[in-house]
């Protein structure tokens, strides 16, 4: 397989580029506060590419007169963040337990595979809503919640790796030299056992940015004021009638998002079976 990145995969690497770029600068470049509420009266539900006293609304206004635009990029740094830090998580926490079950086998593994097939047999959504009913509401709370539920694919591609690297004459080689199992472990065996964790942990980020604005919507997750596309979608809901760009904008955000991450991880996922196959 060639190393050509397929056109799909270049639109949405540069998507997601250009819309990191906008929520890491266009907050800065607001007309006023994201946060501010001013004459609610006079500048509440503006339609799109409207402007008022306060400058110009490229994705109108919402029922506080607050601009979207400006709120969605606001939103935008907290759920990317939110997303990477618990696609993160999930993939390290997996990577760790999948190289422990594989390397030390016997009732380790066992323990560890039957927690992951337990876990995974549940469906993920009802595991968050009920780690997210036991904690009070917030970004550590989301974070853990991601980092609980996300962990069991990681771990079996990682174990499959390590079952086949201990049998591998490098390593062997370094246990008759005198390294130590953990020594091998962390030095030898994980570091050529972590390219599928690193495609699954990408292909995870989609479905974490997915699920964070799943939490805030159902208000378990980001709390007002502070603003995530999750919440932003459930304040606009009651106006679809009439004021619909309030919640599609970050509707639309949040499907743009994630379909990019998606064809990312994707492509990834096919390059490391191409090189498995050669």
């Amino acid at each position: 397989m060639t190393g050509t990145m397929p056109l799909r995969v270049r639109i949405a690497a540069a998507t997601l580029a250009v819309l990191l770029l906008a929520c890491a600068i266009g907050p800065s470049l607001a007309q006023r506060d994201p946060s501010a509420i001013g004459d609610v009266l006079a500048q509440r539900f503006h339609p799109p590419l409207s402007g008022d006293g306060a400058g110009w609304h490229l994705f109108g206004t919402d029922a506080f007169g607050r601009d979207v635009l400006a709120r969605l990029l606001v939103a935008g740094r907290l759920s990317l963040a939110v997303g990477v830090a618990g696609a993160l998580l999930s993939g390290v926490t997996g990577a760790l337990l999948g190289a422990v079950a594989g390397w030390r086998r016997g009732w380790v593994d066992t323990a560890i595979t039957a927690a992951a097939d337990t876990l995974q047999s549940i469906p993920r959504l009802v595991l968050l809503l009920a780690c997210a009913a036991l904690w009070s509401p917030g970004i550590p709370t989301v974070l853990t919640v991601l980092a609980l539920t996300g962990w069991m694919g990681v771990a079996r591609l990682v174990r499959v790796e390590v079952l086949g690297l201990r049998e591998r004459d490098f390593v062997s080689a370094a246990l008759v030299l005198g390294a130590s199992s953990r020594r091998t472990l962390l030095r030898h065996v994980i570091p050529n056992a972590v390219a599928p964790a690193l495609v699954a942990t990408t292909l995870g980020i989609g479905s974490a940015i997915l699920l964070e604005s799943g939490l805030s919507f159902l208000g378990l997750g980001v709390q007002p004021p502070a603003p995530s596309w999750g919440n932003m979608i459930a304040g606009g809901r009651e106006h679809l009638v009439t004021a619909p760009w309030v919640a599609l904008a970050p509707g639309l955000a949040v499907v743009v998002t994630v379909t990019a991450a998606t064809l990312i991880g994707d492509w990834l996922q096919e390059r490391a079976a191409g090189r498995r196959e050669v």
